[in-house]
């Protein structure tokens, strides 16, 4: 399928890494999305080997180490400060030939950007529908303009308008039961050391610190609490530190070092796993296709697999492009829907929902050398297509 013309709808790290991946595959790529400037949500991300080997594919693994933390040991420690377990993660690089890479979001937006080229990605453009004929495939923006291709790719989001399209359904998003407080902290051995991956546990809740370039640590912290609980950002200090009042020293330094204005504090959502991602000419990537709790560190990843197979499958089958977008969500939802579903119960494992399972979770943390975490942690990642 020569010269086609392919409408990415979101320039997110999915949206991106499709541009990037279908220019690379010799289509002309335009790009939309809806803000004024680009801003990353969320602070960081735990991108795994799955993710970084198809960074590495499009030529950007020198670029993706550059920026990334150096992330060699992983640990996790009760709430009172005894260490539950900590272990090297050699073996899993070897295994699955790849490092993994906490990266700082804006850095990796950056890159990305970067090296498709910002000033072609054609901001405060917002979707509102789309439609197409047996020839080609049209986005309608909020103030009357259209964009036409051959291919149009819906990678606008976890509140996505074209999964709607797709599905010919809205889908309401599930709240996974907790908020995630996230931001970046400098680095620094009285928080963790600087190349372990650390999370402090109990009560149901997480304190988490790993390390990303620039002699940083990305941060989150979970609560599970009602949705829609009432917040202010100029309290986040106050309020974490109540949830987090009896819990070791390093969790209280970073609830002191932490700027409220610049952490961010989001309720966690998925959505059901689908069984269409395709429609015609129009296919849905990332967020907008399988939006999933953080439990399993595979979001993004996910998003830039589906970037891999898709741009793949329209250079390789020559039949049409709906042929194309059929196979990869053939390819695609079976493994897309596992990583929701174990994510959706991970969580549930993790912030108490039935409280003996997590229990039996911090027993098992105790006993365990780092091998059961490490395989499950490889078994995720050699499902995904770069093996």
């Amino acid at each position: 399928m020569e010269n086609l013309k392919a409408i990415v709808i979101g320039a997110g790290m999915g949206g991106l890494t499709a541009a990037i991946a279908l220019r690379q595959a010799g289509y002309t790529v335009e790009i939309y999305d809806r803000v004024r400037e680009l801003r990353p949500a969320g602070a960081g991300i735990s991108l795994w080997s799955n993710g970084v080997k198809v960074l590495n594919r499009l030529g950007l693994g020198d670029k993706i180490a550059e920026i990334g933390g150096q992330m060699d040991r992983m640990a996790y420690i009760a709430k009172t400060g005894e260490t539950l377990t900590d272990f090297s993660l050699t073996s899993i690089v070897e295994q699955v030939g790849q490092r993994p890479y906490p990266v700082s979001r804006t850095d990796l937006q950056q890159m990305l950007l970067d090296a498709y080229g910002a000033e072609q990605v054609q901001l405060n453009s917002k979707c509102v529908a789309v439609e197409q004929d047996a020839d080609s495939a049209t986005a309608i923006f909020e103030d009357g303009r259209r964009a036409t291709g051959d291919v149009l790719v819906g990678a606008d989001g976890t509140h996505s308008i074209i999964r709607t399209y797709v599905l010919g359904e809205k889908v309401e998003r599930r709240y996974v039961g907790y908020v995630n407080w996230n931001g970046l902290v400098p680095a620094s051995e009285d928080l963790a050391p600087k190349n372990s991956w650390v999370i402090y546990v109990g009560d149901g809740q997480r304190a988490s610190m790993m390390p990303v370039g620039g002699d940083r640590f990305y941060f989150f912290l979970d609560v599970p609490l009602p949705k829609d609980t009432p917040h202010e950002a100029k309290n986040y200090r106050e309020e974490l530190a109540g949830y987090f009042k009896d819990w070791a020293e390093p969790v209280q330094r970073l609830i002191q070092r932490l700027d409220p204005e610049k952490t961010n504090r989001v309720e966690i959502h998925d959505i059901e796993p689908l069984q269409t991602l395709a429609k015609g000419r129009i296919v849905l990537l990332g967020d907008a296709g399988h939006s999933t709790a953080p439990d399993l560190g595979q979001g993004g990843c996910q998003a830039m697999e589906d970037a891999w197979v898709l741009s793949n499958l329209l250079l390789t089958t020559n039949i049409s492009v709906a042929d194309a977008l059929k196979r990869y969500e053939l390819a695609r939802k079976d493994r897309v829907a596992e990583i929701i579903l174990k994510a959706r119960e991970r969580a549930a494992m993790i912030h108490g929902k039935a409280p003996d399972k997590t229990q039996q979770w911090y027993a098992s943390l105790a006993q365990e050398d780092g091998t059961t975490i490490k395989g499950a942690i490889a078994k995720t990642i050699l499902k995904g297509p770069l093996r």
